[in-house]
């Protein structure tokens, strides 16, 4: 049994922690990110693997996400990829993006179409 001194990421705040290991496992993490969306009332659509990957997966799974799109509208929970990098996860959305012009509240009588919603993300 060996002594290890490690960063817990359980949360942001990176609390050290020491634990005695009788046998290594992989770290695993869920991931969230975002996939670019064609003719969407946004430019990114949020998603997280449905699943935890492995850590040392990640470099791969980023590489395939910044070259995907996906076309609006995209529905909350809509599996965007599977098995991504070999992993077994799926790419699911975790946010609704309409096609540009049109809404779910939009009037169908003709009304006036709702705003266009601002984006406050990362890019």
């Amino acid at each position: 049994m060996t002594e290890k001194r490690l960063i817990c990421v359980s949360c942001p705040l990176g609390c050290e922690i020491t634990a005695e290991i009788e046998e290594a496992v992989e770290p695993m993490r869920i991931l969230p990110t975002n996939v670019k969306v064609l003719r969407g009332a946004l430019p990114l659509v949020s998603v997280k693997t449905d699943r935890p990957v492995p850590r040392r997966a990640i470099e791969g799974i980023m590489r395939f996400i910044r070259e995907l799109e996906v076309e609006a509208p995209v529905k909350i929970g809509e599996v965007l990829a599977g098995d991504v990098a070999g992993t077994g996860a799926k790419l699911v959305a975790t946010r609704r993006v309409d096609r540009v012009g049109e809404s779910e509240s939009e009037s169908p009588s003709g009304g006036e179409p709702p705003r266009r919603q601002a984006y406050r993300g990362r890019t």
